[in-house]
């Protein structure tokens, strides 16, 4: 397909601006997609806010952008697995395959993954782009490209849970309401976790998280979480938690309201990197921690777990901007976090 495509470039910091591009050509084994939808991640307003994020730094002009879902309209000469016409949610990562990570199952780790919108890899708030066509997974016809786009999130709700070894009977809670904190408590719910306690400070994310998840809510500025979480758990503590507040704070009382024995899944980034802990606590109740990074053969059974109902994932959206309108849904995404839980651009025009 040949012509020009909109593009959204980052010009510099909290500065975003259209421009026009040429569609590109899908190598044999990429399909051509039509972007649809692309979800906003905390990682896109981080990048917007602070031009950077630890080593990967921004070098204008950029492209924003990797949760997204569209229609192929072009295949590569070598590619069986999809057709014209498909609607598909695009995983981001492409790894090298042959290193110890990718060889062990485990490619989430790979050290050369060349991912959307990681610097200096151009990311997707664009009309086109050629992806690799294992990395594009048809959906369903009874789910649209908006919940294509929203499989990435869900990707590392799913990988948190599944890091945890949630199952039925658990008690679980999750620190901090946003995108990641929903969709991991929509996977602990899909997983069958009936007893899911969300912490948060935002009212609204408290109530969004007892629309689509959450059993019981605390807010954390109201009340003393590790009291209410006892009282909730008869006493005994949580079975699994899953932080993704990314504060020193909330991983504190993580620790000191889990069960003993119990696992505690750390998602969230701090903003320093660095965070000091009581871990004589966390050894006296031997309990086991876990990380996430991203995630690892989980978009097929997100796909699958939305397609079959389980997972309402347009619930997490509050606001669906153009792509004419990125600046502004940057810098309302940035400014009003209080009451925007989850941004998506809408590539297509009515």
């Amino acid at each position: 397909m040949e012509g020009k495509m909109k593009v959204a470039i980052m010009t510099d910091v909290a500065k975003v601006e259209l421009t026009q591009r040429d569609i590109p050509v899908p190598k044999d084994d990429e399909v051509l997609v039509k972007i649809e939808y692309v979800g906003v991640c905390g990682s896109d307003l981080h990048y917007y806010e602070a031009g950077g994020i630890g080593p990967n730094i921004v070098k204008p002009p950029f492209v924003l952008g990797h949760e997204a879902g569209g229609t192929v309209v072009e295949i590569g000469k070598n590619v069986t697995n999809l057709k014209v016409g498909d609607k598909v949610a695009l995983e981001p990562g492409k790894t090298c395959g042959k290193c110890e990570f990718c060889k062990t199952g485990r490619y989430n780790l790979c050290p050369d993954v060349i991912f959307f919108a990681t610097p200096p890899v151009d990311g997707v708030f664009q009309e086109y782009v050629a992806h690799e066509a294992g990395l594009c997974f048809k959906i369903p016809d009874n789910m649209d490209t908006m919940e294509a786009a929203l499989i990435e999130p869900l990707a590392v709700g799913f990988h948190a849970a599944r890091q945890g070894n949630a199952q039925a009977g658990m008690t679980a809670v999750v620190t901090g309401c946003g995108c990641i904190g929903l969709v991991s408590m929509m996977a602990l719910k899909a997983m069958g976790v009936t007893k899911i306690i969300a912490v948060d400070v935002m009212e609204k994310r408290l109530n969004k998280a007892l629309e689509l998840a959450a059993t019981d809510v605390i807010n954390g500025r109201e009340q003393d979480t590790v009291a209410e979480v006892m009282r909730l758990t008869g006493g005994m503590g949580a079975d699994l938690v899953i932080e993704t507040a990314g504060t020193e704070i909330t991983t504190r009382q993580a620790i000191q309201f889990a069960k003993k024995g119990s696992t505690i899944v750390l998602v969230g980034y701090s903003a320093s990197g660095e965070m000091t802990l009581p871990m004589s606590l966390a050894l006296d109740k031997e309990l086991t921690f876990k990380t996430v990074f991203r995630y690892r053969h989980i978009y097929p059974m997100a796909i699958e777990a939305v397609a079959a109902g389980r997972v309402n994932l347009k619930g997490i959206v509050t606001d669906v901007f153009p792509l004419d309108d990125i600046q502004e849904a940057m810098d309302k995404s940035v400014k009003n976090k209080a009451d925007i839980v989850k941004s998506v651009i809408k590539v297509i025009e009515d």
